[in-house]
């Protein structure tokens, strides 16, 4: 059975866990006395359980488990997962990803044609909301033991935890109140340059107090998640502030690269790649864990969920699929991909079928189920067989078995957030961009160890004269899909919201249209703005 630190510490904080529904970022939780208890904070030992809540309240959704007494109430328990919303966001919004499913709100994000009461939009701000609650709560107190270097260690993670919270809000929402402390008050709307100032300044402050690369425990962060948050944060920051800071994405990222985080090119089952590896349920020891540099951590006995790799793995399973090869006890029949993210691979085709329509691949990331699938989408809605289904994420191990739920409902897979292979292409983005401190030469080298990874050789390999930035961006489609990126990269490209590039029912066309400029970020809540006069909606909404 698979067990690391923080799945280790959900077992031992049953009393620290917090019901809450955030109102906006200033709430406190329902339960105030939850963090404020002296036995909480009465040790380092006590600290460290309730520094597991800041972890967990991304992973999981409440405090019975899958389901029952949710953290934000006003939408499925399972479907309000942190990760889970995040690919409804980043991913359903663009040519990566469809779903069958008619859920409130969730057809409207295939269309990009949400408003500001879309179930799915307001439940990550609540959710984003909370951690950040979560953590101006674990800050304040744990300063009462701040004397402690171990202590001191767990502050410095949270406030990582809250400085990604506001990177996620930045990205989704713009303007947002910008809140250190729990309050009462209601708090003033900051601009997106401000939470972006904020950002930058809380993780270049707290850089040198976390651990150093690889010295903590699997499962909690260390400087070098605050390096590549850096990176990521500056490869945005032309688009959110205005600015360009691509000579500090590519500082970020090299120190990102010169740590003791690699590429894993642990071929553990043998196939001919190891870029699967990254996806089995044992990701946590075959090899992946090396190249995660932020990740959240599933056990199918010990932390469940309907959302986070439970959902990536069943929801994309249906038509001829047999579940059980993935690990689980059957598909929920909802996620597909679209032809553009297909035709992305369409350099290395391998076979096609009668029609003419690519069935397999010589670049391992082209991880497709076609037996009985359409390339095109004629429907979307209830027809699972009209587009190619994803077989990226799986609860099957390095070995062949499946994970630890005998069941076989929920999953032992792990989900990276932050890997290398991220950082090698924002640093070959950023070069490309006109950033100093790195060179197109060192870019093609990282991006041919992703590829050679993928193909099993150098026959993938490319030159300089490949490299240019809609290689980069097609790039990061290939190696990134489904992991929650694909918004945010078609917005810093332009390709969003414009005619400039179209997928599949983009704007709700069948052969996709251009939509408001708007859109590029979501609304605020509608009932946070009646609840704050504070606040102003964003654009358009």
């Amino acid at each position: 059975m698979k067990m690391n630190y923080i799945k280790k510490l959900i077992l031992i904080v049953p009393a620290l866990l917090l019901v809450s529904c955030h109102d906006d970022l200033d709430q406190t939780p329902i339960d105030p006395d939850s963090f404020t208890e002296t036995d909480v904070f009465a040790n380092a030992d006590e600290a460290r359980g309730a520094l597991a809540k800041l972890y967990v309240s991304l992973a999981l959704t409440g405090q019975e488990g899958p389901a029952g007494q949710p953290d934000i109430t006003g939408i499925d328990e399972g479907t309000s997962q942190y990760s889970r919303m995040l690919f409804s966001l980043n991913e359903l919004t663009t040519d990566n990803a469809v779903v069958g499913w008619g859920d409130p709100g969730l057809p409207a994000l295939h269309a990009l044609s949400w408003g500001a009461g879309n179930d799915f939009t307001t439940a990550m701000y609540y959710r984003l909301a909370q951690e950040v609650s979560f953590c101006n709560s674990f800050i304040t107190n744990a300063e009462s033991l701040s004397d402690n270097t171990e202590v001191q260690d767990y502050i410095a993670e949270a406030r990582f935890l809250r400085a990604f919270a506001y990177y996620n809000l930045i990205d989704l929402f713009g303007n947002v109140p910008l809140v250190t402390v729990v309050s009462t008050e209601l708090p003033e709307q900051d601009s997106r340059e401000e939470i972006f100032s904020f950002v930058e300044s809380e993780l270049l402050g707290i850089q040198d107090q976390l651990k150093e690369s690889g010295a903590n425990d699997y499962g909690r962060v260390d400087r070098v998640a605050a390096w590549a948050l850096l990176s990521k944060l500056y490869l945005n920051a032309e688009v959110w502030t205005g600015e360009e800071r691509y000579t500090d994405a590519i500082t970020y990222a090299k120190q990102v690269i010169n740590s003791s985080y690699s590429i894993n090119t642990n071929d553990a089952n043998g196939n001919g790649s190891a870029y699967d590896e990254l996806f089995l349920a044992d990701n946590d020891t075959n090899g992946a864990q090396n190249e995660f540099i932020f990740a959240l951590n599933f056990d199918g006995n010990n932390s469940r969920t309907y959302g986070g790799t439970t959902f990536l793995v069943h929801a994309a399973i249906g038509g001829s699929m047999d579940a059980s090869a993935f690990g689980v006890n059957g598909g929920w029949g909802g996620l597909r991909t679209t032809k553009a993210l297909v035709n992305k691979f369409d350099y290395a085709v391998t076979e096609e079928d009668e029609d003419g329509n690519p069935v397999a691949w010589a670049d391992a990331r082209a991880m497709f189920y076609t037996e009985g699938q359409s390339l095109e989408i004629n429907t979307i809605a209830n027809t699972f067989t009209d587009g190619y289904a994803v077989t990226k994420f799986t609860n099957i191990d390095s070995n062949g078995e499946a994970g630890s739920d005998e069941g076989g409902d929920f999953v032992d897979t792990d989900l990276p957030l932050i890997r290398v292979a991220e950082i090698y292409l924002n640093y070959a983005e950023a070069v490309l961009r006109g950033g100093s401190g790195g060179d197109a030469g060192t870019a093609v080298t990282y991006i041919n160890e992703l590829r050679e990874r993928a193909f099993g050789d150098e026959s993938g390999n490319i030159s300089a004269g490949d490299l240019d930035l809609q290689f980069v961006l097609n790039e990061r489609a290939r190696e990134l899909y489904w992991e929650g990126q694909r918004r945010t990269d078609l917005i810093r490209y332009s390709d969003f919201v414009t005619a400039d590039y179209l997928w599949p029912f983009k704007g709700g066309a069948p052969t996709g249209t251009a939509v408001d400029n708007y859109r590029r970020i979501f609304p605020l809540p509608s009932n946070i703005i009646s609840i704050n006069p504070n606040l102003t909606q964003n654009p358009g909404y």
